[in-house]
């Protein structure tokens, strides 16, 4: 192959080499020395992440199995900048805790290859190369979430995590090989012109979607999710809640809008089911909650219920409204993640009882939460308001009116229930409240970020627009 072929896998082949000098690092820098590792990663990832910006042509590999398109590599730019925020949060963690056990290198290592995995599944063309992503993507994860091994719920989270994968990609694997058997390829440029409406084919798309419903925690496929998010690392919790779920999202939008577009009068109504099942019982759940990591899990599991709404479309519209949704969604979820890490790491309360008085202690930190709650929520004018606006608009545009209404009412809900953190930091008291104290460098930067990002896509509405031109690349 020619250099401008291997320049298609520009972003996997950074990416593996930054894991590789990784490895190097950790056979021959001297013990004493490996909290060095912190920052190269930091500045190798940070450059990583900018190279990414710059353009990158189109075109398939390995005869069709890879493929890439201006909205491919925009999206893998949204995960680098979601995965750039989640290493500089979880920096002081790895560098005072993870480092002095001699593991840091392999908590990096293990993240970019879950990563890794995850660039292969977007970019997949075939059904073969989005497995082998799946699975690269997944199992890093596992021992992400054990990898605080002196806490037995961390080992659970790992275990559950790792058993709840493996069903999920059996029944993936199975649907797989009933749309072969009906199509005759694992190709998704064949499948498009072969796939017919029979039952054995709806059969294999229902058990196909049904693994990725797991990966997205949809309902009913949700049940590991809060106590993976509770016992993993909180920066493993944020990684799975909206980096890991985002691509599958995109690869599941793909695979809805392309190859099983033909199936739309059968999936729709199954998207329709879910999206109701999933908003409901996520904001039901999550108002019961009081430790904020299964908090933000059954939060997640509502924001997936909202995602649908675009999914449920099969129009541009839809694409350019689920992609731009992930994107605040990133910065949204990571603002709140970040501040409970951050308190967490600093005084190892968790629980919402906790945070009464914050803001009395720690100004800052309440209205970075603040403003990560109330994107999370859709109030105007923070990013998630037109997040959410932009699937509503996007599912009222196909005539689902009764789809929109009820993701209003749960829109009430959701805010009901995020007002509870916000009235515990800014209107109650606590004789025992956090005390002050100052972030350290990169955790400030992480969050000035997740801020940053809150706010401009809020006001900045040519992001959507350009978002919206590069979706004709699946429409």
């Amino acid at each position: 192959m020619e250099i401008d072929t291997y320049l298609l896998l520009r972003q996997e082949i950074s990416l593996l080499a930054i894991a590789l000098l990784l490895l190097i690092v950790e056979i021959f820098v001297s013990e004493h020395r490996k909290s060095a590792v912190v920052p190269l990663v930091i500045v190798l990832f940070g450059i990583h992440t900018i190279m990414g910006f710059l353009p990158m042509a189109e075109g398939m590999l390995f005869g069709g199995m890879y493929r890439t398109n201006v909205l491919i590599h925009f999206f893998k730019n949204i995960l680098n900048l979601g995965v750039f925020i989640v290493l500089l949060q979880a920096a002081d963690w790895v560098k005072e805790k993870i480092v002095l056990q001699h593991r840091g290198t392999e908590f990096f290592i293990l993240l970019f290859s879950s990563l890794l995995g995850l660039y292969f599944m977007v970019s997949a063309g075939d059904f073969l190369m989005f497995y082998l992503g799946l699975e690269l993507s997944t199992l890093p994860l596992a021992a992400l979430a054990a990898f605080e091994i002196l806490k037995l719920k961390s080992s659970e989270a790992g275990i559950k995590l790792i058993l709840s994968s493996a069903l999920a990609s059996g029944i993936s694997l199975f649907g797989i090989s009933l749309l072969y058997a009906t199509t005759g390829s694992i190709y998704f440029a064949d499948i498009i012109i072969s796939v017919t409406e029979n039952d054995l084919t709806i059969l294999g798309m229902i058990l196909f979607f049904a693994g990725l419903g797991f990966k997205i925690s949809l309902v009913p496929f949700h049940f590991w999710t809060a106590d993976v998010y509770e016992g993993a690392p909180i920066a493993i919790a944020s990684y799975l809640s909206v980096i890991s779920k985002g691509a599958a999202v995109f690869i599941l939008m793909i695979l809805l809008f392309t190859v099983l577009k033909p199936m739309m009068p059968y999936w729709e109504n199954i998207v329709y089911v879910l999206a109701v099942f999933t908003m409901f019982l996520g904001n039901l759940f999550a108002l019961r909650q009081q430790n904020m990591k299964r908090f933000l899990a059954f939060s997640s599991i509502a924001q997936a219920g909202f995602i649908l709404l675009g999914l449920i479309t099969g129009t541009q519209l839809g694409t350019a409204t689920v992609v731009y949704f992930i994107l605040v969604y990133i910065f949204s979820n990571l603002a709140a993640f970040g501040v409970v890490q951050s308190i967490s790491a600093e005084t190892g309360k968790e629980n919402i009882k906790d945070y009464e008085g914050l803001y009395r202690t720690n100004p800052k930190l309440s209205l970075v939460m603040m403003l990560g709650l109330f994107s999370l929520a859709g109030i105007p004018p923070v990013a998630g308001f037109f997040g959410k606006f932009f699937l509503f608009t996007a599912a009222a545009s196909k005539g689902y009116y009764l789809l929109v209404f009820l993701a209003v009412v749960n829109v009430t809900i959701a805010l009901y229930y995020y007002l509870l953190v916000i009235r515990a930091m800014f209107l109650r008291t606590n004789e025992d409240a956090i005390p002050y104290y100052k972030n350290k460098t990169y955790m400030r930067l992480g969050l000035i970020m997740t801020v940053i990002g809150i706010l401009l896509l809020g006001v900045y509405s040519p992001v959507y627009d350009y978002i919206y031109l590069l979706s004709t690349a699946f429409n």
